[in-house]
């Protein structure tokens, strides 16, 4: 290249603070999918672009910045964004320290952030040292008119950015522009026109760094790679009050804006979506995931989508989410046929009314066990997902929970602390209230040594974390759940699950 690259998408590392011992073998390495998304939008426009991913190549901070040194782009974009909903805040940590690490050695690179903690507390983000300019909510068109220009003195003119301006004095003040809109539905299939897989790190063939869920690969080590994940549509209709999912739709810059005011879907077309289906397979992968937040919701979408599977003979391992009470029998045996084995629902809590306190209400029409047993009917596999410590859990809902949770006896289950995730309306009311907050990016990641869930009512944060790692620790050595393992998958496979539930995480304000 003559011309010097326009832009460098940085995908940090967080691994080791936020997984703890999980990091090495079980967590997952998911591709990085909106850095890819971005970096294909950009180079659609004739941007020169690159793609790092500190995550996958376990890179150093010393060896990350002397990668970027070695590129030398004219920007360089933090895409902070992770495989959970809280990780835009938990990927932070390695975001600021490789910025800190980047501009002390080479101070005058253009560093942006982007991402959903981005989006959620944009000043707060701007206000670090080593953060020159963020982009509001998904920042499609914000960086392509950032990219337009000289990165400098036309910054002022660019909507839907931050950026700092020296006042009389030379000191930085941090300045947010008007918003920008996100990528409109008609405008889905152009201007974010797929992913860029081939801008990604690999060993000896494409994806092979990348590695699925644990239990996505049947509690298989050896079918976790290649692995791959895509979306078929962004956000969500629902408001849940712990879920921040939606914040980067946000198109007001209003302090009170939380994700509940951006709520909506948008989605590509079938079409799109069979093309990236083609591509993946064509580079030998096999273990996928859909990482919509609502797939299995309104079937003029899914349906297409399943059948373009069907149709291109793509033959994938799929996962996807729905919630409890959007679970269609009659479609249950497309998505089977489409190569759909996992089904993750979003179960939260056992009991009804810590249910309708965080606006999951119309569960209570819903008979969970039923639903269960027709996912199970269909031979698709279940992750069931529970979070304890919501505002008015006790000891007693929350074993309540458990005891729904060991009941069912899924596949696979999640368990997370109840966190106050920034850009939730969760976090604006403990904010509101003065609830205890974590004090460090650490303590939002749910596995991490400094993970300091919220307080409920009755309880303090230290009793529902020590609850919440008790009760993994009982589903996964409990001996229904391990023959259901062994059945199912396996005596290794149930062997390597014994092996998982023998790593303990160390927890700080539990005394460890």
């Amino acid at each position: 290249m003559t011309a010097k690259l326009d832009v460098l998408f940085v995908n940090p590392d967080s691994s080791a603070k936020a997984y703890q011992g999980l990091a090495k073998v079980y967590s997952a390495i998911e591709p990085p999918t909106w850095t890819l998304l971005l970096a294909e939008s950009c180079r659609a426009k004739g941007f020169g672009v690159a793609v790092l991913d500190c995550d996958a190549e376990r890179l150093t901070l010393e060896a990350s910045v002397a990668r970027i040194r070695e590129v030398d782009p004219r920007l360089v974009v933090f895409v902070v964004y992770g495989q959970n909903p809280n990780s835009g805040t938990t990927s932070m940590i390695g975001a600021l320290a490789l910025a800190r690490a980047l501009k002390s050695v080479h101070p005058d690179y253009p560093v942006c952030f982007v991402g959903s903690h981005t989006s959620a507390l944009p000043m707060e983000v701007l206000s670090c040292a080593d953060v020159d300019i963020v982009l509001l909510n998904e920042g499609v068109y914000a960086l392509h008119n950032l990219l337009r220009g000289n990165l400098g003195s036309d910054l002022t003119h660019v909507k839907g950015i931050g950026y700092k301006k020296r006042d009389a004095g030379g000191s930085p003040v941090p300045l947010l522009n008007p918003p920008q809109s996100v990528v409109l539905q008609e405008r889905m299939d152009v201007d974010m026109p797929g992913y860029a897989w081939d801008l990604l790190p690999y060993k000896t063939k494409p994806l092979d760094l990348y590695r699925a869920h644990f239990w996505h690969a049947g509690f298989d080590h050896e079918k976790r790679t290649p692995f791959a994940a895509i979306y078929t549509s962004l956000g969500c209709n629902f408001g849940c009050d712990f879920c921040m999912i939606n914040i980067v739709n946000r198109t007001d810059n209003d302090d009170h804006i939380n994700a509940s005011h951006s709520r909506g879907m948008r989605f590509w077309s079938p079409e799109w979506v069979g093309r990236q289906f083609e591509k993946l397979a064509a580079l030998g992968v096999k273990t996928l995931r859909i990482s919509d937040e609502m797939f299995f919701l309104n079937r003029k979408y899914y349906e297409p989508v399943l059948r373009q599977a069907i149709d291109r003979g793509v033959d994938f391992n799929m996962w996807t989410y729905s919630r409890v009470d959007t679970v269609r029998r009659d479609y249950l045996d497309l998505f089977k046929k489409a190569g759909v084995n996992w089904l993750a629902l979003g179960v939260e809590a056992g009991n009804q009314v810590v249910r309708q306190e965080v606006s999951k209400g119309s569960f209570k029409e819903v008979n969970i066990r039923e639903v269960c047993n027709t996912i199970r009917d269909a031979d698709i596999n279940i992750i069931s997902n529970y979070i304890f410590g919501f505002p008015d859990d006790t000891l007693e809902t929350m074993q309540e929970t458990l005891d729904l949770a060991l009941d069912l006896n899924t596949e696979m289950a999640n368990m997370y602390p109840c966190q106050a995730l920034p850009g939730s309306p969760m976090y604006h009311m403990a904010r509101k209230n003065g609830w205890k907050l974590p004090d460090s990016f650490e303590g939002y990641a749910f596995l991490s040594y400094e993970s300091q869930p919220l307080p409920t009512k009755y309880l303090t944060s230290e009793q529902v974390l020590r609850f919440r790692d008790e009760a993994w620790r009982k589903y996964f050595t409990n001996p229904d759940y391990l023959g259901l393992v062994e059945r199912k998958f396996g005596a290794q496979e149930r062997r390597n699950v014994e092996d998982m539930a023998g790593i303990r995480l160390k927890r700080k304000i539990l005394g460890d």
